[in-house]
């Protein structure tokens, strides 16, 4: 039981730097050993656990994609709030997940990287974009868009928005803080609900809580 709870350890420390080093320097750059360092294990234990760079990458977008899921499906399951009120809700929900977790960001940036494209086949930006799709079109059947206001380009909008916040915040973290995501809700949601549904939406979001649940799809 020891030895599984230091492989454990161990696993845990090497995904954790493996997410320093990718964030600082992407796939391409990356090398194992600065991982196994970082971690404060020999090579060898890295290839105890992991093949290969692959591996290890496939391995950190898998826990970024779990970590991020699980604070969308948080955010957007709660029951008593409108859908424009569980994106806004999702949008920060993510930021913050992303602004605290070196490998929630680290994930985030391998699904975009060309160079391990071959390896790994998630894209958490199109399941942002699915989720996205699902909230606005609820909004759209519940009559809360605005008039005037075409589904389709507000989707591609605040996907577009959003996934440019996540991207900026990569180098600066202040663009993924609550105060700049607030601004930008405070500017999207007077065009995007009608006058009675904007009355009910906090732009800084509501809280979210809820117990450990299984992390499905955005």
């Amino acid at each position: 039981m020891l030895k599984q709870e230091r492989a454990l350890r161990t696993r845990h420390s090497l995904v954790r730097s493996a997410a320093e080093v990718f964030e600082r320097h992407g796939y391409a750059q990356a090398k194992l050993a600065d991982i196994s360092a970082g971690a404060a294990v020999t090579p060898g234990a890295l290839h105890f656990h992991f093949a290969n760079k692959a591996a290890v990458a496939v391995t950190v977008q898998a826990a970024a994609a779990e970590s991020l899921r699980r604070a969308a499906h948080v955010a957007t399951r709660r029951p008593g709030l409108d859908p424009l009120q569980r994106l806004t809700d999702a949008s920060h929900a993510l930021a913050d997940r992303l602004r605290r977790d070196v490998v929630a960001r680290a994930g985030s940036r391998l699904s975009d990287d060309e160079a391990c494209r071959t390896h790994l086949d998630l894209d958490l930006s199109r399941e942002w974009g699915t989720c996205v799709h699902r909230l606005l079109t609820e909004a759209k059947r519940e009559g809360l868009l605005a008039d005037g206001v075409s589904r389709a380009d507000a989707i591609a909008s605040l996907v577009a928005a959003t996934t440019g916040l996540e991207v900026l915040g990569r180098t600066d973290p202040e663009w993924l803080s609550r105060p700049a995501l607030t601004r930008f809700w405070e500017l999207v949601l007077p065009r995007l609900a009608t006058p009675e549904a904007l009355a009910t939406l906090s732009p800084g979001g509501t809280r979210w809580t809820g117990p450990g649940t299984p992390a499905p799809r955005l």
